[in-house]
């Protein structure tokens, strides 16, 4: 049964069962399987196309910039959709629009971000001198503590 004589049944009155069931029996798997879509892929997507966005926004001569060539440089001037990055210790040059741009790190966030790496290293390190721990198969080996 085609949607066409499926409508003109139900506006008919027709006692006719569907035998696919209802519309919405039909369409709600699909409809599901769009909204997980969006949720799982178009949704974050937006975010960080945003997020950068902002980034962009708050750029500043000196930040340090990865093109979407993957060019790094550090920003020598901004007009107003372009942005001059020098890119090398000769002082090589280069202009890109603004959306060409991939990432951005301002000097106070690469610092930050090295201050997180520093922590994660001592945090390492403090949990390279701990103590070992023996498991019980150790124990029954006759490796005890004094070992280490």
């Amino acid at each position: 049964m085609t949607l066409l004589q499926f409508m003109v049944l139900e506006q008919a009155g027709g006692t006719e069962a569907a035998p696919g069931g209802s519309m919405l029996g039909m369409f709600l798997p699909l409809i599901i399987v769009f909204a997980l879509m969006y949720f799982i892929t178009i949704r974050p997507q937006k975010k960080k196309d945003e997020e950068l966005r902002k980034q962009i926004n708050a750029m500043q001569v000196g930040d340090e910039v990865v093109t979407i060539g993957g060019i790094t440089g550090r920003i020598f001037n901004i007009q107003d959709d372009e942005v001059t990055v020098s890119t090398s210790v000769q002082n090589t040059l280069m202009t890109f629009k603004k959306s060409a741009i991939a990432h951005v790190m301002s000097p106070a966030a690469k610092a930050e971000a090295q201050q997180r790496k520093v922590e994660a290293e001592a945090k390492a390190k403090a949990a390279d001198d701990k103590p070992k721990k023996h498991s019980f198969m150790d124990k029954l080996k006759g490796k005890d503590d004094q070992e280490d």
